[in-house]
């Protein structure tokens, strides 16, 4: 089996077991960029709150814009890496109002998918799985976003080669479904990687994906050749 073919198994898979999920309603792309950061090296639960509590103290970007570095921080502190973020946040929300004079990223709609993430690549901070949410959830453009779960996932699987770089993975993982698929896809690994092939005592005795996964450590954690995937 070809690696599409195994990737299209898996991905059908997956969909049959958590559905799919459309990509109807979109982020605001500035959203999506602030959310995302604010999501680096944390979890969903504790991100959303620094969010919540961001838009909280400041409702509007131009409010935001002119906050103070360190009260910034502490408002997103429950995050963790605050005043990183906080540095970051501020520094791509100036780079912007000074390119394009307003707080918007939706001129970005306009553009390639290739020109949108060269134009957010110059914000510093903002790397490849920041930017390719930003096209995906912001802008409905072609992204496969991969995050730390995908990237375990698709290492362990085979479908990414193992020590690839996040760019690399992006590119690979975009190779091997059709557009179309990318959103309920890149969710269904990230669902896949928190229930089941988790970094730390990963389910492999239960896995649906278990007989087409490569990853030789699955024996470790009850996986047994003669089973049947379900």
């Amino acid at each position: 089996m070809d690696a599409v073919s195994r990737s299209e198994t898996i991905r059908k898979r997956l969909e049959k077991e958590f559905g799919r999920p459309d990509n109807v309603a979109l982020e605001d792309p500035m959203a999506a960029l602030v959310n995302t950061i604010l999501s680096q090296n944390t979890t969903d639960v504790t991100s959303d709150r620094a969010y919540a509590a961001l838009r909280k103290r400041y409702p509007t970007w131009e409010k935001l814009l002119r906050a103070d570095p360190t009260e910034l921080a502490d408002t997103i502190r429950v995050g963790g890496l605050p005043r990183i973020k906080a540095d970051r946040i501020l520094g791509a929300l100036a780079e912007i109002k000074r390119q394009t004079g307003r707080l918007s990223l939706d001129f970005l709609h306009e553009m390639t998918e290739k020109e949108a993430d060269e134009w957010l690549s110059q914000l510093k901070g903002v790397g490849p799985k920041t930017r390719a949410i930003v096209l995906l959830f912001g802008l409905g453009k072609k992204a496969f976003p991969v995050d730390t779960h995908i990237s375990r996932v698709a290492q362990r699987i085979g479908l990414v080669r193992k020590g690839a770089s996040r760019e690399e993975a992006q590119e690979r993982m975009a190779s091997l479904s059709r557009p179309a698929d990318y959103f309920s896809y890149h969710l269904n690994l990230i669902e896949h990687g928190r229930k089941t092939c988790s970094a730390r005592n990963p389910k492999c005795s239960t896995c649906l994906l278990s007989d087409v996964c490569i990853w030789p450590e699955k024996v470790k954690y009850g996986w047994k050749p003669m089973r049947k995937c379900r």
